[in-house]
């Protein structure tokens, strides 16, 4: 979430599940600090890390116990950032880096979703989905290279298909094989349009 939007109701339901959140702290936010950490470095950044209560008369009833605000100084930006989490357990410089580089993990799964062409997910166990995302970025890096070798990648390529057998797993979903490694996964329609 972004300072744009903060839904204390939103945010209790995630802090209800057992998850935690990092936002940006609206400017208008009222609240009272009930415990101060004094053993920051102030050298990283770090301005304050402090316990508060909200006060406010909505906010206060949708989100009735205890958060972390956490300011720290962006040097790259010259600006001072302030964040809230329900997250007590991280060091304050590690809720500031989990905000900071939000956008490259966003960056990172839009570019999963555009390259790799995963339409659809074999299956919704976490294990399920690494298999499946290791595998396609796998797929993807393998011919990447083959394509990258210049002259003979057409070549290479043409003898990497021969030389796989292909088994059918699923409707639309294929693996290589070369020898007993499994070498490609998904990105068939990749493989067949080169």
């Amino acid at each position: 979430m972004d300072k744009a939007y903060v839904d204390f109701e939103a945010l209790f339901e995630i802090e209800q599940k057992g998850a935690f959140f990092v936002t940006r702290a609206k400017q208008t936010m009222h609240f009272d600090i009930t415990e101060t950490n004094y053993s920051i470095d102030e050298r990283t950044g770090l301005i304050s890390d402090q316990v508060i209560i909200l006060r406010g008369v909505k906010s206060s009833k949708l989100y009735p116990i205890p958060l972390r605000m956490v300011v720290y100084w962006d040097s790259e930006k010259d600006i001072t950032l302030e964040f809230i989490t329900n997250n007590f357990e991280i060091s304050a410089l590690d809720v500031a880096y989990l905000y900071k580089y939000r956008w490259q993990i966003e960056v990172f799964f839009k570019w999963i979703k555009q390259s790799l062409t995963i339409k659809r997910l074999w299956g919704h166990s976490e294990n399920a989905v690494h298999i499946h995302i290791w595998l396609a970025l796998s797929t993807y890096l393998i011919v990447a290279y083959i394509l990258r070798m210049g002259y003979y990648s057409c070549l290479c390529l043409r003898y990497f298909i021969k030389v796989t057998t292909k088994m059918r797993i699923k409707k639309n979903a294929s693996i290589y094989l070369i020898g007993s490694d499994i070498i490609a996964i998904s990105l068939k329609s990749s493989i067949e349009n080169m």
